[in-house]
């Protein structure tokens, strides 16, 4: 087995590199389910990708999937969406966190094994991936100070629901880059905490997204605002139909106020139940 395996390599290749806990990388997964493919797309995703496609990876260390029924969909805004078209699109979010300054081991292993499940049949043809990128930790901001679970704890933390909110800014290269900076700023400094306080929000991880490599698999698009975009996801202590319009349902105002970008999707999820279809007869 050891021949086949190359398992003296996985001794040499353990005792180099960083090994922290810190989510310095993330996988960000907004995906559609053809209409009819929901099931099988479900059972697919549940029984057989998120473990070989994604946790049994190196150094992809936590995981979590997330629904949005058509109750949350409708919660949705802006109308017109430069991310999900419909507004409604991707019902179905995974995120995944990567050991940082591990991006470049773990993207070589991720092209190498999706090129081999989608060899031997594993792969699931009837979806659309609406918004798919690996992206880069920027921050992460707390509502209650140096209380409660750290962001390496959230993809494990029992959180109630998931916001996420993509912001743009305009412009592009170096210019774009520099009024992201800025935008990252007052978000860091100004924006979340105030918005978090008093709010079922504990915590606000922020990202960067990073192009994808050449070789990777062609039903997956390449990255848009790579220079201009920020992910951010809101971690919930409740059910966001329970506190959505007093804290949920304005974003994309203050962003507009401050002069420094527009937000492009704000989308409400709630966890998964695995290894059930509890909520595939809510999705359309």
């Amino acid at each position: 087995m050891s021949d086949e395996t190359r398992s003296d390599t996985y001794a040499e290749l353990a005792a180099l590199g960083p090994y922290g806990v810190h989510p310095g990388h993330a996988l960000i997964t907004m995906v559609e389910p053809h209409p009819g493919h929901e099931y099988a797309y479900n059972r697919w995703y549940e029984d057989d990708h998120y473990y070989a496609g994604a946790m049994a990876m190196p150094w992809m260390f936590a995981g979590r999937r997330w629904v949005a029924t058509r109750e949350l969909q409708e919660l949705r805004y802006p109308e017109t969406s430069a991310v999900a078209r419909p507004v409604t699109a991707g019902c179905y979010l995974s995120t995944y966190w990567v050991t940082d300054g591990r991006y470049d081991d773990h993207m070589r292993w991720t092209v190498g094994i999706n090129r081999r499940l989608n060899r031997d049949g594993r792969v699931h043809q009837g979806r659309t991936h609406v918004f798919t990128a690996f992206q880069d930790h920027e921050a992460t901001v707390y509502r209650d100070g140096a209380a409660g679970p750290r962001d390496f704890h959230a993809l494990d933390h029992p959180y109630q629901g998931l916001v996420l909110e993509v912001i743009d800014v305009e412009g592009a290269g170096a210019e774009g880059a520099g009024k992201r900076a800025e935008l990252l700023d007052w978000l860091r400094s100004r924006h979340l905490p105030k918005r978090l306080a008093g709010s079922p929000a504990a915590m606000v991880t922020v990202f960067r997204p990073t192009p994808l490599p050449g070789d990777r698999m062609s039903y997956v698009k390449q990255v848009e605002g790579v220079d201009t975009r920020l992910t951010l996801l809101w971690f919930l202590q409740e059910d966001p139909r329970e506190c959505w319009a007093e804290h949920f349902a304005g974003l994309d105002v203050a962003v507009a106020e401050s002069g420094l970008g527009r937000v492009e999707l704000v989308a409400p999820f709630i966890p998964t139940v695995p290894g059930t279809d509890l909520y595939v007869d809510q999705l359309r």
